[in-house]
């Protein structure tokens, strides 16, 4: 929100009110939604920043302020939108206007800056390092993320990101962000979209991997073992009584 005050010798001060209007949209993830921007967020060209505690998100004040928002599990910037997910027993009814009246006052207000500038001068340095040692190989894999599936992805509040290509497997490790990232369709976006257009263009990638946070490995083998709980259960129940 900016204020805008009216002032001439003949009238006492006016004071007019602009808010931003943010545009939201749901995405394929029921616990996230992507929050359009009139106004440039992160100050990079087609670059995102995931947060996922506030712990991660010291270098952006920002993603801070959201985090102590009741109910906000992880934070992601883009350029002109950013992404929250939010956690299951919250209701979106409650969240979203928190979300867009706490944007508003931050990105009209601009007393602080969305990241930090040591944030970004480390992030382009790591960019660069990273470039300067691709093969031609990996050179091909990055310009197919970022010109045929990174649009797309963040089209759905999402994004994904370059991790490594082992030469010898012909595995592409990717990381999944935003709304991707706890989606349900995130494997099949994984294998039947972004590896088979990748293998289609890259003959030497054989199949694509998904790195994940610990967080989120330690989350996957609880359901695995609440799954097997469920089926050892189910089993026993079908079985029938031993005769006397």
């Amino acid at each position: 929100m900016t204020v805008i005050r009216s002032l001439n010798k003949f009238s006492t001060p006016k004071v007019f009110a602009r808010f931003l209007t943010f545009q939201t949209l749901s995405t394929p993830n029921e616990n996230a939604l992507k929050f359009v921007s009139p106004t440039k967020i992160v100050p990079m060209e087609n670059k995102t920043f995931e947060f996922t505690s506030s712990l991660q998100a010291v270098h952006s004040p920002l993603a801070l302020k959201l985090f102590k928002l009741p109910g906000v599990r992880s934070v992601m910037l883009g350029p002109d939108f950013l992404t929250v997910n939010k956690q299951d027993h919250v209701n979106w009814a409650h969240l979203r206007p928190e979300v867009s009246s706490l944007l508003d006052k931050f990105l009209t207000e601009k007393q602080e800056p969305v990241i930090t500038k040591e944030l970004i001068e480390a992030t382009e340095k790591e960019a660069a390092e990273a470039d300067a040692d691709d093969s031609e190989i990996v050179s091909m894999i990055k310009e197919l993320i970022e010109t045929r599936i990174r649009p797309a992805i963040q089209d759905d509040g999402g994004d994904i990101e370059y991790k490594a290509f082992d030469e010898e497997t012909g595995t592409v490790f990717l990381k999944l962000q935003g709304a991707c990232k706890s989606c349900s369709a995130s494997e099949d976006t994984l294998k039947h979209g972004i590896e088979s257009m990748l293998k289609h263009y890259v003959e030497e990638v054989q199949e694509v991997e998904q790195i994940l946070d610990p967080e989120e490995e330690i989350a996957l083998k609880e359901f695995e073992r609440l799954e097997q709980n469920l089926k050892s259960k189910k089993n026993a129940e079908a079985s029938p009584p031993p005769s006397l």
